[in-house]
């Protein structure tokens, strides 16, 4: 198959300029993902040397080979930017200067102006080392990682043994003579290569930031604001998977309804901030205070709930008792304490039905409050 340089030049500086353009117009509109702004200085930079080095032969060589291959070299190291800035790490900007300013530094060496070969060679150690670095940054946080990396690690990979592959086969006479006209399989297979590369790339960051934007919105929708424990939703979709686990496994669940006392009073005698206070105090006290694999959040304006999967009613009162006594030792301001009325119900009651389940423990609230609050009630049916 043949393929013509000089279109592949066009259609490479098009396509990288358009998705350059693309990607900027993605972070302008994100306004805070700093990874879509990388990428877009990354593939217009690209864009810009492509064009360049597409300069040669028309009386500025020396320009082309010095800024064009600068400039791809930036474009690089931009690329790994991006993905160290998506991960959560700093910038290390003399990392990502550093192959533009040692390509700069051997322009002032003849030798290395004069051999195809040396220029072809560094260029593309380069490349496969950036792209080296760019699979590295995502590979050593995986397991932190909540979006799927696959496709960005096995695109970077095969870029860069392609890249190395290519240089393995194509040295010597065959590069030498590539500029003369005599042979552009080396230029032309790493263009296509590129092209493919640039558009597939764009592609799957721009999924992936936006896959963990989809994270943050629904874990932020998921999530009281006050006091940084899961909501009525999050509680009720959670804690039913735990119930489905525990019908399968045959295992007993219980569950504890909180609620603060006299919070209306807190409220209206010391301020609202004195009452958020409390709330968060006692939602810190509670996350603190379960297991892994229980699951807690506030339902209401004071009340908070409880599952504990693997727990009859003995181990759940055992918990609740706990929780009440730890409550009882907050100290919100000198002189202001707040306590907690606690109602338990299992699954020996209710059975594994949710809203039986927080029915019950409710009726074993209103009976710790009646008998004087600052309590913890079983449902006694």
């Amino acid at each position: 198959m043949t393929l013509h340089l000089p279109t592949l030049f066009l259609l490479d500086i098009y396509m990288l300029t358009l998705l350059g353009g693309l990607m900027l117009h993605a972070w302008r509109r994100s306004k805070s993902e700093a990874t879509l702004g990388c990428m877009a200085g990354t593939l217009l930079l690209a864009a810009l040397g492509a064009l360049v080095v597409g300069l040669r032969g028309m009386g500025v060589d020396t320009l082309s080979i010095l800024l064009g291959n600068m400039l791809l070299q930036l474009a690089s190291g931009v690329g790994w930017a991006a993905m160290r800035v998506f991960v959560g790490r700093r910038l290390c900007w003399p990392g990502v200067a550093a192959g533009a300013l040692l390509w700069g530094l051997l322009g002032l060496w003849p030798y290395f102006m004069s051999s195809v070969s040396l220029r072809v060679t560094i260029s593309t150690l380069l490349t496969v080392l950036y792209t080296t670095l760019t699979a590295w940054e995502l590979w050593r946080v995986r397991r932190q990682l909540e979006v799927a990396i696959a496709p960005a690690l096995a695109l970077l990979l095969v870029h860069a043994l392609f890249c190395a592959g290519l240089l393995l086969v194509s040295r010597g006479p065959a590069i030498e003579r590539m500029w003369d006209g005599l042979d552009h399989g080396f230029l032309t297979w790493r263009l296509l290569e590129t092209f493919l590369f640039a558009i597939s790339i764009a592609f799957v960051i721009l999924a992936m930031v936006r896959e963990r934007a989809e994270l943050r919105y629904r874990a932020a929708a998921e999530r009281d604001p006050l006091t940084n424990i899961g909501n009525r939703r999050a509680f009720t979709g959670n804690a039913e998977a735990r119930l489905a686990r525990c019908v399968a496994e045959d295992r007993p669940a219980a569950l504890l309804l909180c609620d603060l006392d006299h919070f209306k009073q807190l409220n209206d005698s010391h301020g609202h901030a004195t009452g958020d206070a409390a709330l968060v105090a006692f939602g810190r006290l509670l996350a603190l205070g379960i297991r892994q694999q229980d699951v807690c959040g506030r339902i209401g304006g004071e009340e908070f709930a409880c599952l504990l999967p693997a727990a009859d009613e003995a181990v759940a009162l055992q918990v609740a008792e706990r929780i009440r006594q730890a409550c009882s030792e907050l100290l919100l301001e000198p002189e202001v304490r707040v306590s907690v009325s606690i109602g338990v119900a299992s699954t020996e009651q209710a059975g594994y039905d949710l809203s039986r389940l927080l029915a019950l423990a409710d009726q074993a609230l209103y009976r710790a409050k009646a008998g004087g609050r600052d309590r913890v009630e079983r449902f006694a049916g």
